[in-house]
């Protein structure tokens, strides 16, 4: 039981997820001190307050927090456009050892040559006194499939 659990442990899949949450938790850290002590406080000056995350909308004796919410989703467009970069920049460098061709399907033969290819076995199978009418029948049928 020791051993399966150590090749479970060990497998890509799940190192690749512990190193995933591991620097996800770091860059979230990274981009709320970016929000909190910079995007936010020069917000917070263009609208006359001291952060942006204190702005409120009061409705009745509720309070709606406009100013979290926006704070979420200046966090969020930060990290997307930070992750694109970051995949931009990983596909840039993966693209030399990836092959976007892929192998060419052999085309279909047309009917004409399907056709050409079915009257040569026949002139080879064929009795020589036979030899001239099949090949009659076979011209005039091609003739006729064209049309």
């Amino acid at each position: 039981m020791l051993q399966e659990f150590k090749d479970f442990i060990m497998k890509g899949n799940v190192l690749d997820l512990a190193i995933g949450v591991v620097m996800g938790s770091a860059f979230t850290a990274i981009v709320n001190a970016l929000v909190d002590h910079i995007i936010g406080p020069i917000i917070a000056a263009i609208g006359g307050g001291e952060d942006i995350s204190y702005i409120t909308i009061p409705i009745g004796s509720a309070e709606l927090g406009i100013g979290e919410f926006a704070q979420a989703i200046i966090d969020f467009l930060i990290i997307a456009v930070i992750l694109f970069l970051i995949m931009k920049g990983v596909n840039k460098l993966k693209a030399p050892f990836m092959s976007d061709e892929e192998p060419e399907e052999p085309k279909a033969p047309t009917s004409e040559e399907l056709l050409a290819d079915i009257k040569e076995l026949l002139q080879q199978q064929t009795h020589p006194q036979n030899e001239a009418e099949v090949l009659k029948d076979i011209e005039k049928d091609i003739h006729t499939h064209d049309k």
